[in-house]
C-alpha cells in the first residue's frame, strides 16, 4: 500500500519570546490539527486511525503526550488515539515517517501527523529530592534548550550543546564561516520571496487571538556581508572555546526553520 499526503497546514513560526509566547503548545497543536482538518471537510474524524505528533521538550504544558492533548483540544473523538515522538530536532520528521510506515504496512488508512514546540514556555525544573524538605540548596534548570539533569555517568562529549556540536561538524567537514553566511542569507531571502509571492497563503493559518500572519524569524535584508559582521555565538573567535552563553538570542549560523 502506498502513502500519500492529502492535506497540510501549519501555524506561523514565532521567535523566542515573540508573538506566540502567550500560547500554550497544546493549543498550538490543536490549532494546526483544526486548520488541517478544515481542508478535508468530507473526512469523518472518527476514521482517523492515529495521531502521531513530534515534540522535543515534553516538559510542562506539553504534558508528556502533547499529541494526544492537541487532538482532544481539537475536539477529535476520544476514540482517536494519539502519541508523541521525541527524536529531538528530528521529531516531527520521524512522526511523518512513522505515519507513512503505518499506512504502507496496512496498519492504518488515515494518520494525522505533525509537530509542536514552544521553547518560550518551557518551564524551569528542580531535581526531585530523595527526602522531603531538603536542607541544602537546589538549582533550578531551564528546559528551554539542550540537555538537562544529565546522568553523571554520561560522557560529557555526548551531551554538548547543539551549537558546540555544529562547531565540531564545521571543523570536521571544513565548512567555512563564509559558506555558512552565504547559505543563511540566501535562505532568508528565499523565504521572504516565498511569502511575498503568496506561496504560503494556503499553507499557513493564523493562531486565534494572535496578531501574527507570517514567520517572525525571517530577515529579508540579510546579506553575507551583514552576517559576517556578527560575532560567533557558541565559541570565542580567539580560542575556539565554547561560549558561556548557553541561550543566545540569535545564532548567525542557523537559517529560518521554514527553509
Amino acid at each position: 500500500m502506498s502513502a500519500f499526503l492529502y492535506a497540510a497546514t501549519r501555524t506561523p513560526f514565532g521567535r523566542f519570546n515573540g508573538a506566540l509566547a502567550g500560547v500554550r503548545p497544546d493549543d498550538l497543536a490543536a490549532a494546526a490539527i483544526t486548520s488541517t482538518l478544515a481542508h478535508v471537510p468530507g473526512l469523518d474524524h472518527a476514521a482517523i486511525d492515529d495521531v502521531v505528533w513530534g515534540n522535543a521538550n515534553g516538559a510542562g504544558e506539553e504534558n508528556r503526550n502533547v499529541g494526544r492533548m492537541g487532538a482532544l483540544l481539537a475536539r477529535l473523538p476520544v476514540s482517536v488515539p494519539g502519541t508523541t515522538v521525541n527524536r529531538l530536532c528530528g521529531s516531527s520528521l520521524d512522526a511523518a515517517m512513522m505515519a507513512s510506515r503505518m499506512i504502507e504496512s496496512g496498519d492504518a488508512e488515515v494518520v494525522l501527523t505533525g509537530g509542536v514546540e514552544s521553547m518560550t514556555r518551557a518551564p524551569w525544573v528542580l531535581p526531585k529530592s530523595a527526602k522531603p524538605y531538603p536542607a541544602g540548596d537546589v538549582t533550578a534548570v531551564s528546559t528551554t534548550l539542550g540537555w538537562r539533569l544529565v546522568n553523571p555517568r554520561m560522557p560529557k562529549e555526548w551531551t554538548v550543546s547543539l551549537g558546540e556540536a555544529n562547531e565540531q561538524l564545521q571543523e570536521r567537514f571544513g565548512i567555512s564561516r563564509e559558506r555558512q553566511d552565504e547559505f543563511a542569507a540566501r535562505s532568508h531571502q528565499l523565504a521572504h520571496k516565498a511569502w511575498e509571492s503568496g506561496f504560503y497563503d494556503e499553507l499557513v493559518t493564523p493562531v486565534e487571538g494572535v496578531d501574527l500572519t507570517r514567520d517572525e524569524s525571517i530577515r529579508a535584508g540579510s546579506t553575507p556581508e551583514v552576517l559576517a559582521g556578527l560575532k560567533p555565538v557558541f565559541r570565542t573567535p580567539e580560542h575556539g572555546a565554547p561560549s558561556p552563553r548557553a541561550m543566545p538570542a540569535r545564532s548567525t549560523m542557523v537559517p529560518p526553520r521554514c527553509c
